[in-house]
């Protein structure tokens, strides 16, 4: 005899799910017997999302904040549980910081959580989840890393705060290491098979995360009533052989040798995080 589905009857809503992390997490939700409502940029990812889980649908950019308040006073019922997949940071020397890119970065790591919390307040029943998801501080100092070092501890931090502002409803933060997604392997380009191996070869699980894992966690914490105000680390264990030649934020020495500079530095970042696209974009919380 079957267990019974753990969110039967219930509504989550993906912001970003139209693929990557968001879009796993829309399908175990609605494997789960959840109703689902999806929101993403690209209209034709969305469509097809919606056609594949019969899920409600909306194509907009979740940083256009007039617009993402228009969709939450649209919604036509309560909400149980909310995923917010917030673009992955990108690592930028201080002699290259642009203020007006950082804006961007402020806009979509903390003022989309924020405007979210505020929206979603009077949506998510009581006893309801709000989750966001952002990537792992690995805590060494590294060139670049100072914006995204503040942008990781704020997020956490924020999510704590909001946790006893928003109680009975219920906020987490996912913080995932590398992520193996299509925008992850479009961003590494011929060097996503090396950094597969090197992950397979050096994490402590022996394996390379997937959009799935990350999937299996925000479902989890949906159902789970006792978490709130935490930041869960899913990583693999990468953060343990932080520091390592072939550790978590750093490329291989061959890697190192043929990339320019601004590129090793993306790179970098993405050996990190996974990466991502815009905010409420089709690859919503690769790693994220």
């Amino acid at each position: 005899m079957g267990r019974e589905p753990q969110l039967d009857g219930q509504t989550v809503l993906v912001i970003g799910g139209s693929s990557g992390i968001g879009l796993e997490t829309a399908r175990r939700a609605h494997g789960e017997g959840a109703s689902v409502i999806i929101t993403a940029r690209d209209p034709e990812r969305v469509h097809r999302a919606g056609l594949e889980l019969a899920a409600g649908i909306a194509a907009f950019d979740a940083t256009d904040f007039d617009r993402l308040g228009r969709f939450f006073a649209e919604v036509p019922t309560q909400i149980d549980h909310v995923l917010v997949t917030v673009p992955g940071p990108h690592r930028v020397p201080l002699a290259e910081f642009d203020v007006n890119d950082a804006r961007r970065e402020l806009d979509a790591h903390l003022v989309l959580p924020l405007r979210v919390a505020r929206e979603a307040a009077a949506k998510v029943r009581p006893g309801g989840t709000l989750l966001f998801t952002g990537c792992i501080d690995g805590g060494n100092a590294e060139a670049g890393s100072a914006f995204i070092s503040a942008l990781t501890a704020s997020l956490s931090a924020m999510t704590r705060s909001l946790a006893y502002e928003l109680a009975p409803i219920r906020v987490n933060l996912i913080a995932a290491g590398f992520v193996d997604t299509p925008l992850a392997a479009k961003i590494l380009g011929d060097r996503i098979d090396e950094r597969r191996e090197e992950l397979r070869t050096t994490l402590p699980i022996r394996r390379v995360i997937g959009a799935g894992d990350i999937a299996a966690l925000a479902v989890h914490l949906m159902t789970n009533t006792a978490v709130t105000g935490a930041t869960l680390d899913i990583d693999g264990g990468q953060q343990l052989i932080e520091g390592r030649d072939l550790g978590q934020h750093r490329p291989s020495r061959a890697m190192t040798r043929v990339l320019p500079r601004r590129e090793a530095d993306s790179t970098r970042a993405t050996l990190r995080s996974g990466q991502s696209s815009p905010a409420g974009s089709d690859e919503g919380g690769d790693r994220r």
